[in-house]
């Protein structure tokens, strides 16, 4: 069995390596991952900020979001947001 304290080192490397991949996969456009995954990188940022709120932890979500992206949200938008049809 493992420990609690394993376990959540384990789900904050997950959790890293999901972004890292999300950083370097910019083709994957955040509509695509809404349509097939129920989620997107904004989703991850919001559900950062919730459940910092929920212990009393102030997260600013531009920040957050920032982060998840690897840079400012518009420039994210300008290099990489595909032209919805």
């Amino acid at each position: 069995m493992i420990e609690k304290n394993e376990k959540i080192i384990l789900e904050a490397a997950t959790f890293r390596r999901l972004i890292d991949h999300l950083q370097k996969n910019t083709d994957l456009q955040n509509i695509d991952l809404m349509n097939l995954a129920g989620f997107c990188r904004n989703c991850l940022s919001k559900w950062m900020v919730e459940e910092a709120g929920k212990k009393n932890i102030n997260l600013d979500y531009e920040e957050v979001r920032n982060e998840i992206y690897g840079m400012n949200y518009s420039e994210w938008k300008k290099k990489y947001q595909k032209p919805i049809d």
